[in-house]
């Protein structure tokens, strides 16, 4: 299959490219929001009645941690040390970097944080990358999806694997995906903003969850690392770039 990949501008901080958070209209007491965690606490009391003026999306990003690390262990076997890149100024990313080193503890792999808080840092990031690491956990977020090209760059240098939320991260040569479909989480999106704007409460629309998830792998990727992807997994994935 052709792989499909997302231009983005590697020198910018921040950009449009859908990111787990979403907020229609700062001004607006009636909102509309995605979020990386399967229930926003600060902004919603539950999925199924969020109360207040705010509805939304959830992408899961931190539920998923510990079946992305046990999706990555499947495809590299031998897998003993972890590097984790995110950016440490977005809580989002925080928990989800705290629960990659939770579940990683639990099956002996020891890992490495590579703690960034703008573009600037991250040629540095790699530069002080200890020696061992066997494979990259890309946590996303604003700074991280604006900058996902120069992130994979870094990591084919240090031939490391860099494991994604989604599949719009992997051009440049990201590893592989596992995740909810961006594109589709933020068609619902725009449909809930739609249910607002027609006069439904927000407190009336309950949180959507992603229902499919997509495992997507990089065979172009792999082989330039020297990776050899069993038959058997690759059959699993939902799409295979070669």
């Amino acid at each position: 299959m052709a792989a499909g990949r997302r231009e983005a501008a590697g020198d910018k901080e921040r950009s449009s490219t859908p990111h787990p958070h979403l907020r229609v209209g700062d001004t607006c007491p009636e909102k509309a929001f995605s979020s990386q965690r399967a229930l926003p606490t600060p902004i919603g009391a539950s999925l199924a009645r969020p109360g207040g003026n705010a509805t939304g999306i959830s992408v899961q990003s931190t539920e998923l941690a510990g079946k992305r690390l046990e999706i990555l262990r499947e495809a590299l076997p031998n897998l003993r040390r972890l590097a984790i890149i995110g950016d440490v100024g977005y809580a989002g990313s925080v928990l989800e970097i705290a629960e990659v080193q939770a579940a990683a503890r639990k099956v002996g792999v020891d890992t490495e944080v590579l703690e960034i808080r703008s573009a600037a840092d991250i040629a540095p990031a790699f530069q002080a990358l200890k020696s061992g690491a066997q494979a990259l956990y890309v946590c996303p977020g604003a700074l991280v999806n604006a900058n996902y090209t120069r992130i994979n760059t870094f990591a084919l240098g240090a031939r490391l694997p860099a494991f994604h939320a989604s599949r719009d991260f992997l051009g440049a040569g990201g590893f592989m995906s596992y995740g909810s479909n961006y594109a589709e989480q933020f068609r619902h999106a725009a449909d809930l903003v739609d249910k607002i704007l027609k006069g439904t409460k927000p407190a009336d629309l309950p949180v959507e969850q992603p229902t499919k998830f997509e495992l997507v792998i990089n065979l172009t990727a792999a082989k330039a690392l020297g990776l050899t992807i069993p038959e058997t997994f690759l059959l699993r994935a939902d799409e295979v770039i070669e």
